[in-house]
């Protein structure tokens, strides 16, 4: 992923699934916190779990590898050294809203960070924002997965994703 070309979405839209992917982030630190390596995977392009270079890189607890952005922090951190290929296996359910709106059931998250578990069916309390409350909003049953240009160089390979 080039930085600064616009988020990498999917034309094919999805609900419950299985995701394996596998990311890196540059070699070569420059930054620290949330400036090193930044980028994100939002399911339904709304609930994000974060891309960051987490070695030796301290940054707010629910900010880092792993986290469902603002959310829920990470179990441990898994994180490699910069430069090396990471993987995410994510199992994701989608809200479930009701017919006024309302919240039936919330989004849910297991995530394991190379082959750590880091998030245990843990629920989302909406969508993931950078400031304010989460909140949800009603939406369709199946979109797209973005993978976030935050401005940092952030590589992406072996994508797989199985809808549940």
């Amino acid at each position: 992923m080039v930085a600064k070309t616009g988020s990498l979405v999917t034309r094919r839209a999805f609900g419950d699934v299985q995701l394996h992917i596998e990311w890196r982030t540059p070699a070569v630190v420059e930054g620290e916190g949330q400036g090193r390596g930044n980028s994100g995977i939002f399911l339904m392009e709304r609930y994000e779990v974060q891309v960051l270079d987490s070695y030796e890189n301290p940054t707010y607890v629910n900010g880092q590898a792993g986290a469902i952005y603002k959310q829920h922090a990470p179990l441990v951190n898994a994180s490699r050294g910069p430069g090396e290929w990471q993987s995410y296996d994510i199992f994701f359910t989608a809200p479930r809203f009701r017919s006024d709106g309302s919240v039936e059931q919330p989004a849910a998250f297991t995530v394991l960070h190379n082959g750590v578990l880091i998030q245990n069916h843990v629920d989302v309390r909406g969508t993931t924002t950078n400031v304010g409350e989460p909140k949800y909003a009603p939406h369709e049953a199946k979109a797209p997965l973005a993978l976030q240009d935050h401005g940092n160089p952030v590589s992406y390979r072996n994508i797989w994703i199985r809808e549940l």
